[in-house]
């Protein structure tokens, strides 16, 4: 177990849903954790829905992160995944994250349970500023994916591009997608990005077989798996 993470004050795990919160049949848990509003939880709700529906059967266990407000967000989602190995043991950890979430999953990604970070419209710095870059180093040995909409008026797409490609030098296990029109919120397209993190959650977590455009983009060379087009109606024939 990691010794990183200080408790958490206030933060505490939701309901397990999934693989009814049974020990013996966990194989892998999703901890979402959420943008911090709880009148804007973009794709969050949706997401831990259909995780559990398409991998309880699996073993896959998923709990959304109530953050305790004392501390960073980053130190919430470390106490999580300590959390989540002290009642499920040695299965592997998914961090996934909207808006300010989903820098915390990626900040926190250096977590010894954690083997993948989904981050859905991460909240990062501004892209132009190269004196303080967002750290990559944790996500070593990692799989990660990022999703941007390309009209995103709250955090610039361009931050998560940039990180994605100072994190795929040194992990090529990093894939990001673009939402063409979408904005912050990830509404217009909502279905293909929970449909999309799903997909990528089951390869990475429970070994499954990724759909041809998330295994293209983890193979192709940046830019271009940097810059994958999300196809409308992604999900419908997933897998196939």
């Amino acid at each position: 177990m990691s010794h990183l993470a200080p408790p958490a004050r206030g933060a505490r795990l939701g309901r397990a849903s999934g693989a009814n919160g049974s020990v013996s049949t966990v194989n892998g848990v999703v901890l979402l954790l959420p943008g911090g509003s709880r009148w804007a939880p973009g794709p969050v709700p949706a997401l831990a829905r259909a995780l559990a529906r398409a991998g309880g059967a699996d073993g896959l266990v998923v709990h959304t992160l109530a953050y305790g407000g004392r501390g960073s967000r980053e130190q919430d989602a470390r106490w999580a995944a300590d959390e989540a190995v002290r009642r499920y043991g040695d299965v592997p950890v998914c961090l996934a994250g909207y808006g300010g979430g989903g820098r915390a999953a990626l900040l926190a990604a250096g977590h010894e349970a954690v083997n993948c970070v989904v981050a859905l419209a991460p909240s990062l710095g501004p892209a132009a500023d190269p004196d303080s870059p967002e750290p990559v180093k944790q996500l070593s040995g990692r799989q990660v994916l990022l999703v941007h909409g390309t009209n995103d008026s709250r955090s610039d797409p361009e931050s998560s591009f940039r990180l994605a490609e100072r994190a795929k030098k040194a992990n090529r296990a990093t894939c990001r997608f673009e939402v063409h029109s979408d904005g912050h919120r990830l509404r217009e397209h909502r279905s293909e990005v929970v449909s999309l993190a799903v997909d990528f959650v089951l390869g990475a977590v429970l070994c499954a077989r990724w759909s041809r455009p998330v295994a293209d983009a983890l193979a192709a060379p940046p830019p271009l798996g940097l810059r994958m087009p999300l196809a409308s109606g992604f999900g419908r024939s997933l897998r196939s």
